[in-house]
């Protein structure tokens, strides 16, 4: 069992050292025993991979060990995004596998397991995977192992909730940023298929992701950034290796934070196409969310950081929209899984309904908010597991920070601290993986949170 650990979002390591052919084939057959013994030999496997090394080669001797075991296997025809093997696990009532490290360095691949409700597996479902790794499992029949296209309903299924006619009659210039990840052939198809016009830069798979990472953040997307102040009137599009994540970039060329596009899509669905609900966040997300949804009447369901915890949320509420800071979201009438396609299409719409540009929007959200909101992370190494418990009791025992004072303590996961000016917090929690602590700040400005910054650490 050594060197295989389920994080927040299943088993990811380096190829060549942990993630070899014996692991692989541990972690099948651990999958393996756990789908017959809760759904039973007839249940129907998918499995897709993402553009990493060696991604396609470990899918398919996944998809081989499964067959033997005496599954069906329906296996991607070709490189595919997360969210797209998500949604046909639902549409097809099936278990699937997906092969990605998602937004992590190049060296890095990972198995996710999706259960047929087609969301992130829960620590339930995880912890009884694990529980096989050094389980025996014998083959029960004769199995079948076929490729399939899961692109065709994914796209059907997206044209029924996205207004691509509307979006039609946008005139702001459209970039998409491949990034060399799984988004390019369903993004761009799209917006092909329906005659949208767009510009693209890295258009190709590359397992090195063009030497850089695989995460639709400012300092990944300057050549995205120079195009769309070169053009003008345009906007930005990319998404992360596996495409489950977003980054938008708007006319000024400056990166718009998830929690800001969360809030503009939350204020779109419930005003433009009438979707009542509440809206799922995480602990680690923006005040403002809670602003705009109090303002519409919104309820809000707040889960730990994680899109497993969202996904089960989604489940249990049917939500207007659930998203998380990372650049996670799904809505109403979709999965209960990350989609950064669908993330960037209903930008596009939101913008055609309202006639205006995401610059507007995001002025227009700061006025019906009534202040400005300003987030950042930093993240703190420890010298060991052992420092974090300690530390998280001291944050828990604070009663003021910077001269403010604590009026409330969350320890939903780890510590959040709420200040009395209404609009600053702070959040400090573990890292499920590696002795590090991740600090949240989020205030009015980014001179107040240099300021909290400077009183926790001091």
């Amino acid at each position: 069992m050594s060197g295989i650990k389920f994080g927040t979002d299943g088993w990811r390591a380096i190829v060549g050292k942990d993630f070899i052919k014996e692991n692989v084939e541990k972690v099948c057959n651990a999958t393996a025993k756990y789908i017959y013994d809760n759904f039973g030999g007839e249940k129907l496997i998918i499995i897709g991979y993402d553009p990493r090394n060696k991604a396609d080669e470990f899918s398919y001797f996944a998809a081989e060990i499964l067959k033997n075991f005496g599954f069906k296997v329906l296996y991607s025809d070709k490189v595919l995004p997360t969210p797209v093997l998500a949604f046909n696990a639902k549409k097809l009532n099936a278990c699937a596998l997906m092969f990605t490290a998602s937004h992590n360095p190049p060296e890095y691949l990972g198995i996710k397991f999706i259960p047929d409700y087609a969301g992130p597996a829960t620590s339930d479902i995880t912890n009884e995977i694990v529980s096989n790794l050094e389980v025996e499992f014998e083959k029960f029949g004769t199995g079948k192992l076929e490729k399939y296209d899961f692109s065709k309903d994914y796209f059907a299924h997206i044209e029924t909730l996205i207004d691509i006619e509307k979006i039609k009659t946008l005139k702001t210039n459209i970039i998409f940023d491949g990034l060399y990840s799984a988004s390019i052939g369903y993004f761009d198809k799209l917006l092909e298929k329906h005659r949208i016009k767009f510009e693209s830069l890295h258009m190709h798979h590359d397992p090195n992701f063009g030497g850089g990472m695989p995460e639709p953040k400012p300092k990944f997307l300057k050549e995205l950034i120079e195009q769309v102040k070169e053009k003008g009137n345009s906007i930005g599009f990319a998404n992360d290796g596996d495409a489950d994540r977003f980054g938008v970039i708007n006319e000024d060329g400056e990166y718009v934070t998830p929690n800001e596009i969360i809030a503009v899509l939350l204020i779109h669905l419930t005003k433009n196409k009438n979707l009542k609900g509440s809206l799922v966040k995480t602990v680690g997300a923006g005040l403002m969310l809670d602003r705009v949804a109090e303002k519409l009447g919104v309820e809000v369901v707040e889960t730990a950081v994680g899109f497993k915890h969202v996904g089960e949320a989604m489940r249990k509420f049917n939500p207007v929209i659930g998203g998380e800071e990372s650049g996670g979201l799904s809505i109403q009438g979709h999965i209960p899984e990350k989609d950064g396609i669908l993330a960037n299409l209903l930008i596009l719409e939101a913008m055609a309904y309202s006639g205006k540009t995401l610059v507007q929007l995001q002025k227009d959200l700061e006025e019906f908010v009534g202040c400005k909101f300003c987030n950042n992370r930093v993240d703190k190494h420890l010298a060991d597991v052992s420092e974090i418990k300690p530390v998280l009791e001291k944050f828990g025992k604070l009663e003021n920070i910077c001269g403010y004072k604590i009026t409330k303590k969350d320890f939903k996961d780890g510590v959040k601290l709420y200040l009395e000016d209404n609009e600053s917090w702070i959040l400090v929690r573990p890292s499920g993986t590696e002795p590090l602590l991740r600090i949240y700040f989020e205030s009015g400005s980014f001179e107040k949170i240099e300021a909290l910054k400077s009183s926790i650490e001091a």
